[in-house]
């Protein structure tokens, strides 16, 4: 990649319309599938800067094309609606197919020796593909692209070590070997992940080597609490601080001569930039955990805006304790978004400027809003073309501006997809219930998951919290027939349920995890420690929002001001019987049923674990949890939201002091 003072690098991508529409439309070929594998080689000998007879190093460009957070979202996610000469169109948004795409056209154009391909995590759980196929389906389509580095991320453990062995070694079983990183994660000698050594499956850092002859360092971190406290690794798999082992991996390179460093962490985007300023060395930071969105898409208007909702600036760039230059990419979720940055690094080996952008892909068919007949309905062919014209002809610079792009999906991914989907389709499709209204998606009430959907818009402002955690736990009390009461983490519920029919697919999508249900007994001081244990557990602990606590057949009242033991208040339990509320009797034993994770002590949830070390108070149903979910459905065959005196919350304050609506 040549120098950006000598030649017009950063002007060439969209400049030439018919151009950059067959860069758009293209699809695999030998000769992009062969400079796949090779980008995926590790060069791991000569481990020595390019340096001139003056003792400077070598002025490079780098350029960085990355996802994250896939979470076995293959199939195209959405629609996505944007404003062009006053008028709003949308069409269908990502997936793997059309991601691979995007990967093979920037390769085309960047793939001249200093180009990589990066997953920063967060690969597999989250739709009924990983339920079905654990991690089978995602290696298959990671390795259309033949990433050059994949990060873990915590959900990488969520079916164990055992379980991510086997998707690695799915991973690896072709020709592309994508090296898998994390320098924090120690697995112990002779567990599933280092058979024979603690880097069988899981390095530290891998080195590419640039068409200069100069080497880049790439170290990968996982973010060590949320892995420990919110997925099932080994007890004896080690994680180190990230921090700490970031350093520690940077000096090692450097020793060996290696001024580039990239940083793929799984750590999310605010910790990442409080990282970079911590660090001494590093250069690039590219991210994940977070899900987020980071760029500009104003000019596409406020239909655009309401689903791409930007964090902050992409490339973010900040400086390092040296006072250098880093710049920081995340590329939001579920293969909606795909980041392109471009790195100058000076004579010196620092960083002298970054620029990228996040593209968003989107299928060639567009669909207009007609104002006559409130609806989008479909473009006469020629205005389709035209539209598609004007979005790849909206930018004179590839790397300058972020941008919505049509591209055709891959065919080979497409059809490696298809193998897969055929197999599910049928059974997945079949409905088991309908839903009156959306049941929105909300981790702890007064936030949101979930505004940009109709009928959601306004969950922040109100005490009740996620619609759909509440059903899941009436369903896991409704399959538990000698629980008094149950009990369920938010973050083990994934989506919002839109009005409509549900079907199998939706049960597998919101419900995605391989958990059952077990019967606890449980005081009524052991419940409330339990309740308190979840909410410090992200309030204080630096856990997952996911461990809010909800419940059928309980509620209280919430004061998130307040210190751990005092946040939970007035709680009252429901007969099973008789429907009559009365209060929690502290010295009562009561049977809670709940999922097996949780009751494990996973998502700082420690009461519960010390009481399961008993087996005398645990029976494990051995029932899929999920399965519990299509039972209930199928029972009641319409859902709407539970009445409002049902709901785990009956007041809340918000830690800013802001007491909720009802």
């Amino acid at each position: 990649m040549a120098d950006k003072k000598n030649t017009n690098h950063n002007q060439k991508v969209i400049n030439n319309k018919a151009y950059f529409t067959k860069l758009c439309l293209v699809s695999s070929s030998l000769t992009l599938a062969f400079a796949a594998l090779v980008g995926c080689s590790d060069d791991n000998d000569d481990h020595t800067q390019a340096n001139d007879n003056s003792g400077t190093k070598t002025a490079i460009h780098l350029s960085i094309a990355h996802i994250n957070d896939h979470h076995s979202h293959l199939e195209p996610e959405g629609l996505q609606s944007f404003v062009m000469d006053g008028k709003t169109y949308r069409s269908e948004r990502g997936g793997f197919a059309r991601v691979k795409s995007v990967f093979d056209a920037l390769e085309n154009e960047y793939g001249s020796g200093n180009f990589l391909k990066l997953h920063a995590g967060d690969a597999i759980t989250g739709t009924s593909y990983f339920s079905f196929y654990k991690g089978d389906a995602d290696a298959d389509m990671m390795n259309t692209i033949c990433f050059d580095a994949f990060s873990l991320g915590n959900h990488e453990f969520d079916e164990g070590d055992v379980g991510l062995k086997k998707f690695l070694d799915r991973l690896n079983s072709g020709s592309c070997q994508t090296p898998v990183l994390a320098a924090n994660v120690k697995p112990k000698v002779g567990t599933p992940l280092a058979p024979s050594k603690v880097e069988d499956y899981i390095k530290p850092y891998t080195i590419k080597t640039t068409k200069e002859g100069v080497k880049v360092g790439i170290i990968g971190i996982d973010i060590k609490g949320k892995t420990q406290n919110s997925s099932r690794p080994l007890d004896t798999t080690e994680f180190l601080d990230e921090t700490t082992t970031a350093q520690n991996y940077i000096n090692e390179l450097e020793n060996q001569g290696i001024e580039h460093i990239v940083l793929l962490t799984h750590y999310t985007y605010n910790n990442d930039k409080k990282l970079a300023a911590a660090l001494s060395g590093v250069d690039v930071i590219i991210g994940g955990d977070s899900h987020t969105l980071l760029g500009d898409f104003t000019r596409y208007g406020k239909s655009a805006e309401d689903n791409l909702v930007s964090k902050g600036d992409y490339p973010t760039v900040i400086k390092n304790k040296d006072g250098n230059t880093v710049c920081i990419g995340q590329s939001w979720e579920y293969t909606k978004a795909v980041g392109i940055m471009d790195i100058s690094f000076d004579k010196q080996g620092n960083v002298e400027s970054c620029q990228g952008s996040q593209i968003i892909p989107i299928a060639q068919t567009i669909e207009v809003y007609n104002e006559t007949n409130k609806d989008f309905e479909p473009l006469s062919s020629n205005d389709n073309q035209g539209i598609l014209d004007m979005l790849l002809a909206d930018k004179t610079d590839l790397l300058s501006k972020d941008l919505i792009l049509p591209f055709a999906e891959d065919a080979n991914a497409a059809s490696i997809l298809k193998a897969y989907t055929d197999q599910i389709s049928e059974n997945q499709a079949k409905v088991i219930g309908q839903a009156t209204e959306p049941l929105c998606l909300v981790r702890v009430p007064g936030t949101t998951r979930s505004a940009d959907i109709s009928g959601c818009e306004d969950t922040a402002n109100h005490a009740r919290g996620s619609d759909i955690a509440q059903v899941v736990a009436k369903a896991f009390l409704d399959g538990a027939l000698r629980a008094d009461f149950a009990l369920q983490n938010a973050g083990g519920v994934r989506e919002t349920v839109l009005a409509g029919d549900i079907t199998y697919k939706t049960a597998y999508t919101i419900l995605p995890f391989s958990n059952t249900l077990v019967n606890l007994d449980i005081t009524g001081q052991q419940l409330k420690a339990t309740l308190e244990d979840a909410i410090a557990n992200h309030m204080d602990n630096e856990g997952s929002s996911g461990s809010h606590p909800y419940a059928d057949g309980l509620r209280w009242d919430l004061d998130l001001t307040q210190a751990k033991g005092n946040r939970v208040k007035n709680i009252e339990v429901r007969n099973r019987t008789s429907g009559i509320w009365s209060p929690l009797d502290m010295n009562h034993t009561y049977v809670m049923a709940t999922n097996d994770y949780i009751a494990s002590g996973r998502d700082g949830y420690t009461t519960l674990g010390d009481i399961s070390k008993d087996s005398s108070k645990i029976e494990d149903t051995k029932l899929l949890y999920t399965q519990s979910f299509i039972d209930y459905i199928q029972k009641i065959a319409k859902v709407q939201r539970p009445d409002r005196s049902d709901y785990s919350h009956k007041t809340v304050i918000t830690e800013q002091g802001k007491l909720l609506e009802p």
